[in-house]
């Protein structure tokens, strides 16, 4: 209490080196409202803000931290990091450009502008960026994982292996870098390694464990007792990775399915589950539990071994019944679209596009186009001014059984790397996946196939960033689906 009486800044400070955050945020707060042009105050304001998550009020705290006192380089820097968490890379590299103009030799601001232009796809900067970091730095290893990224990104994995497991001889217990070498592994489909790998998932913040204190089943026979499988990623992880549970019966568990509530329905039709709950429902008794993604660990899945039998989900009866009358009575080669991902993902700004980009598809005659986009991206349906007609149904569509109806009754679905994909392939419906430049592990590398999905065709960037030639592949192709609706 004397400190902060004497030096409430200096009591801020202690207070970031010992972890309390809301300490240093208070201390802060305090200076400022005495004396708001502290610019010192302002950047441990933010830098507590940015410990504590609240990325966005640290944006606005360092930005009053710099324009008092324009030439710290920390604060720079620290703006440029949370801009790049904002998914603001442009921003980002302005000010990390202005910290190293003060500052050329800062080995975290070297890594954090690679970051900011990593994120901007431009690759061979980034990793010129981080090998600067490193010629100042050279032992540091949150720098090795990033250079093992970018190349990973590159689709040089080779390399990137290598870079992610010099890492690790750095700092072996960072469970990000475990997690970085483990996608790699599996993009590579070294999957023996890969699945060990990551498991490291569970040391990592953002992957907590649902267990409720029963243990992590083992793979073992469960004589009729009952196992949990829980969801604990995407929408599109779950569909995938529910592939499993007829496997998990045919051991003898009575099978328990935790998932997101638009999942629910859906997934109570894979065969061997014996009853599906909502995440966050009251909890339910079992012996022992696995996560969907650690199934394939479990069962030692190789690429030769993948559970492909299709279709492993089903539509609703009535609904699917409902859907084939509707779309019946529009003539054509029937095709349901979608566009945007899920804004918050990390990777949507590489993987969405505009829906303008099916206007070059719909040119083709004989084909009827159905928008199967649902919340973001749906404001796009107004933007198109007649360009071109698409029938939206993705107001009508309230959980995943409703587009599994729909989709069962169409003879294709494009789409990005979203659940939507998903859907169509454990539906067993023709789909194809535009896929950006630097692709999700599950894709592997250089195929236009995929083990996962029998019915799935994947339709790659060639450049980072390029979909006017992804689209233009499409249109060559799709008049030859048309001719033959099953015919690839």
């Amino acid at each position: 209490m004397t400190m902060m009486i004497n030096n409430p800044l200096a009591f801020a400070g202690a207070c970031i080196h010992s972890g309390d955050y809301p300490g240093a945020e208070l201390a802060c707060r305090q200076i400022l409202e005495w004396d708001s042009g502290v610019g010192e105050a302002w950047f441990v304001l933010g830098v507590a803000s940015q410990l504590l998550g609240k990325v966005s009020e640290s944006v606005t705290y360092y930005r009053n931290s710099v324009r008092l006192a324009p030439g710290n380089a920390e604060a720079w820097n620290n703006l440029g990091a949370s801009l790049s968490s904002l998914r603001r890379p442009e921003e980002a590299e302005k000010c990390l450009r202005r910290a190293l103009e003060l500052e050329p030799h800062y080995a975290q601001a070297h890594n954090n502008l690679g970051n900011a232009l990593q994120a901007q796809g431009r690759f061979d900067e980034a990793l010129a960026s981080y090998l600067r970091a490193l010629h100042f730095k050279p032992d540091y290893s949150e720098v090795y994982d990033h250079v093992g990224l970018v190349l990973q990104s590159q689709g040089r994995l080779a390399e990137a292996v290598d870079w992610f497991t010099q890492a690790l001889e750095r700092a072996p217990e960072l469970g990000a870098v475990h997690m970085n070498y483990a996608l790699a592994c599996l993009q590579r489909g070294d999957f023996a390694r890969g699945w060990t790998e990551y498991e490291w998932r569970f040391r990592c913040r953002e992957h907590p464990v649902l267990g409720q204190g029963r243990p992590p089943w083992d793979g073992s026979p469960l004589h009729g007792r009952p196992i949990l499988l829980w969801a604990e990623q995407g929408l599109g992880d779950s569909i995938q990775f529910i592939r499993y549970a007829p496997a998990v019966a045919q051991r003898g568990g009575r099978v328990i399915v935790s998932c997101p509530r638009p999942l629910v329905r859906i997934v109570a039709t894979c065969p061997g589950i014996e009853q599906v709950i909502p995440e966050g429902a009251p909890p339910v008794d079992f012996a022992c539990h696995a996560a969907l993604m650690s199934l394939p660990r479990i069962f030692g899945t190789t690429l030769e071994t993948i559970p492909a039998d299709i279709p492993y989900l089903a539509a609703d009866p009535a609904l699917a019944t409902q859907w084939r009358d509707e779309l019946g009575r529009f003539d054509g080669f029937k095709i349901g679209i979608a566009w945007q991902g899920n804004p918050d993902h990390k990777k949507d700004r590489q993987r969405s596009f505009r829906l303008a980009r099916f206007e070059l598809l719909a040119s083709i005659p004989g084909l009827k186009l159905f928008g199967l986009q649902k919340g973001p991206g749906t404001e796009q349906l107004e933007e198109l001014s007649g360009r071109f007609p698409v029938t939206d149904l993705g107001g009508r569509l309230d959980d995943l059984m409703d587009t599994a109806a729909v989709v069962q009754h169409l003879d294709l679905v494009i789409t990005p790397d979203t659940s939507l994909a998903h859907m169509a392939g454990a539906l067993g419906v023709p789909v194809w996946v535009a896929i950006p430049f630097a692709s999700d592990w599950r894709w592997l590398l250089d195929r236009e196939d995929t083990p996962w999905y029998p019915t799935m065709r994947l339709f790659r960037q060639c450049r980072w960033g390029d979909w006017d030639e992804v689209f233009s592949r499409m249109a060559q192709e799709l008049p030859r689906m048309l001719t033959d609706k099953r015919k690839y």
